[in-house]
């Protein structure tokens, strides 16, 4: 696997404004009262791309809810756990859901995809993490907004600086550039079939 440099040259090549048409969903944001969201999706276990294309359209059939971009899809190691590979992406949405409502129907849409929570760090067929709800800073016993582990993490960074780079310093990208990060397909994968 390429190395996060070269992913990161990647982040570079591309336009941030490039939105991939979603294939029949609703890409129009809601009118009133939208807050914009960010959403990490990722799975190792069965169909992964598959996986995370249902993800990204079940995010579109939520009530107030519309898909805005997708980012390019990348493959990492998992973090922390063994299995196979990850495959990872980010999704900026805008909703009206609160965000505890938005992390209830997250939570809904993993369970629907047959994931397990066995133990921690298991492998997943689907997880999807809200990374950020606008510029809100949350702290409850069932939701840390932004996500306290996403700094950390190359296939969160990498993939959230490509749609929104202003949320994703230098410095933050030079601390997991020694994570093992690869492009595994551009950002037209969520219509490719």
């Amino acid at each position: 696997m390429a190395e996060a440099p070269k992913a990161a040259a990647h982040l570079q090549r591309l336009n941030n404004r490039y939105s991939v048409p979603l294939g029949g969903m609703k890409t129009s944001a809601p009118t009133t009262g939208a807050t914009h969201a960010w959403i990490g999706l990722g799975a190792n276990l069965g169909e992964r791309t598959a996986a995370l294309r249902q993800a990204v359209q079940a995010l579109a059939a939520l009530p107030g809810t519309c898909v805005l971009r997708t980012s390019s899809l990348y493959r990492s190691a998992p973090v922390d756990a063994g299995g196979p590979d990850y495959l990872n992406a980010v999704a900026e949405i805008a909703t009206t859901l609160d965000a505890h409502a938005l992390l209830a129907a997250l939570q809904a849409i993993e369970q629907a995809a047959g994931r397990e929570r066995p133990y921690r760090n298991a492998p997943r067929t689907l997880d999807l993490d809200l990374l950020l709800y606008g510029n809100q800073c949350i702290a409850t016993s069932q939701l840390t907004v932004p996500h306290p582990r996403m700094h950390e993490r190359a296939f969160v960074l990498l993939p959230l600086a490509e749609l929104a780079p202003e949320q994703v310093s230098p410095e933050a990208l030079q601390a997991v550039s020694g994570q093992t990060i690869a492009l595994h397909d551009g950002p037209a994968w969520l219509s490719a079939t």
